[in-house]
């Protein structure tokens, strides 16, 4: 089945972040520090959550509030830079922002760019630094880290990742055993690879293993499961390659399908009432949507 991408909503700054909630697809645009949120049974879009920091990434949590990965973006300088952010934090259903993580080992995070949360309620999280404004950066690695919740509320950090250069898009097996992280180098001749990771019972993780090498080709951005824990990726530039394209992968990386994309992809989920519509963020500032042969992940 070929998946046809439309334009539903937009064009904004630059989208990104996408999940399903409540009926609705959330997303990031990072250079307004907003979410937005799109009513596909109304094909109407309005503001969900503003002051966000230059937020990229969102999840939900187990009780259903939104986490988002400040990274902190100024839109005239097209960087990410120093301000404030630089951490994650979670949207209270009551309308406060908590802090969940903003420093490690007393250094403050790069730019956090997504972050997925694990059945037992852990945040795992990238912190790479694009651009080229590098001066404000107090950790010398970009790295992946996780936040687990602790019995007052707070949150301890570590660091899971020990050979990670722009980290970029992540997810969580249902399982808790593989950590898939994209590395996605913004420099051609630097790698771009899809990363599996065993998850030890310690929450460390193992050697990773490449399910995917995407050579001097721009690699996976943001990612999701389907039903059948395919991993359904955002990569590909007009620039090189194949193109943008929409991959799925089977869980051993072999590429099932793959369905080209008008422009790059940053990030998808599953949606609507069946989560078989595929919603997509891009670089042009649109959300895309497309009726798919797949189901997501409940």
């Amino acid at each position: 089945m070929d998946w046809t991408f439309e334009a539903v909503a937009g064009p904004f700054e630059f989208t990104e972040g996408p999940i399903w909630k409540d009926g609705g697809l959330l997303f990031t645009d990072i250079p307004a520090s907003r979410i937005m949120r799109y009513d596909p049974s109304t094909r109407t879009c309005d503001e969900y959550h503003t002051g966000t920091n230059g937020a990229n990434g969102l999840a939900l949590d187990n009780e259903g509030r939104v986490c988002a990965a400040e990274g902190t973006f100024l839109p005239t300088a097209s960087e990410f830079v120093d301000g404030p952010g630089r951490r994650i934090a979670r949207y209270e259903h009551d309308g406060s922002t908590t802090t969940i993580a903003e420093t490690f080992e007393g250094k403050r995070f790069n730019s956090p760019n997504d972050l997925t949360v694990d059945a037992a309620g852990r945040v795992w999280f990238t912190d790479p630094r694009y651009g080229s404004d590098r001066s404000c950066m107090e950790l010398d690695h970009e790295s992946v880290f996780r936040a687990d919740p602790q019995p007052d509320g707070s949150y301890t950090v570590s660091r899971v990742t020990f050979d990670t250069d722009r980290p970029n898009g992540l997810i969580v097996t249902p399982d808790m055993k593989t950590l898939y992280v994209a590395q996605s180098h913004s420099d051609r001749a630097s790698i771009r690879e899809l990363r599996a990771y065993p998850i030890n019972e310690d929450g460390s993780t193992g050697e990773y293993e490449v399910l995917h090498n995407f050579g001097p080709h721009r690699g996976i951005d943001g990612m999701t499961l389907d039903e059948d824990l395919n991993i359904v990726g955002s990569a590909g530039f007009p620039q090189s390659g194949p193109g943008p394209m929409i991959y799925v992968f089977t869980p051993k990386g072999r590429v099932l399908e793959t369905h080209p994309f008008p422009i790059n992809p940053t990030n998808c989920i599953f949606g609507g009432e069946d989560l078989t519509t595929l919603y997509v963020t891009a670089s042009d500032g649109k959300l895309y949507e497309a009726k798919t042969n797949r189901k997501g992940l409940a």
